[in-house]
């Protein structure tokens, strides 16, 4: 029994340095870029040598990953409570307003992690299949909870995502800090749900 506590022990104390490594590791992505994050530094902020972190992490991309992971686990927390305040509201212009602010809310909250989950800012960087599978389960969740509000196809799905992800980029990009493009939200969701009603119109004419 005794050696069994002290496993647990071990093990927990492993799991509460692992978490002060990714926590420290974006503290040093925030202030220097995702690219510059350096072992060297990291180790500092935790207090070892920065090769005692392979101890832990096999490497910087594994590192990442944990970073990717931790990212994603958040933004299918913002999808579910997202999905959970609009849940029997009936009304797709709000659900689609609503889930646009906040995923620019995410965004831009968090320029760092918005690179690092939207774009290939690392060089050679690849999440590992548990990772992705969180991932593609937070991007298959979204798209459920906007199937109610006419967004029930790949093509209307992808131009919601662009249209979402190019606003909360201009923001982080070019009025860091502001409100310029979060304020364009609500017209772009409502030029995207005409663009819905024209397809659907057309290919209703179609049929």
């Amino acid at each position: 029994m005794s050696g069994t506590t002290n496993i647990d022990r071990r093990s927990a104390r492993r799991q509460e340095t692992v978490a002060e490594i990714v926590a420290a590791a974006w503290e040093l992505a925030r202030e220097e870029g995702l690219t510059g994050l350096a072992l060297r530094d990291l180790g500092a902020r935790v207090g070892m040598k920065a090769q005692s972190l392979y101890s832990y992490f096999s490497s910087k991309h594994e590192i990442y990953d944990a970073m990717f992971l931790e990212g994603y686990l958040a933004f299918a927390e913002m999808v579910e409570t997202t999905s959970a305040e609009e849940a029997g509201n009936g009304d797709p212009d709000a659900l689609l307003r609503r889930a646009a602010r906040g995923f620019v809310a995410f965004c831009t909250s968090d320029p760092a992690r918005y690179q690092l989950l939207f774009h290939r800012t690392v060089p050679g960087f690849e999440p590992s299949p548990e990772s992705w599978a969180v991932a593609l389960a937070a991007y298959e969740r979204s798209r459920q909870s906007l199937s109610t509000a006419g967004i029930d196809d790949q093509a209307s799905f992808d131009l919601w995502t662009a249209l979402v992800t190019g606003l909360a980029g201009q923001q982080i990009a070019n009025d860091p800090g502001g409100d310029r493009w979060e304020q364009l939200v609500d017209p772009a969701v409502d030029m995207f749900r005409v663009h819905l009603r024209e397809t659907a119109n057309a290919e209703g004419e179609k049929a």
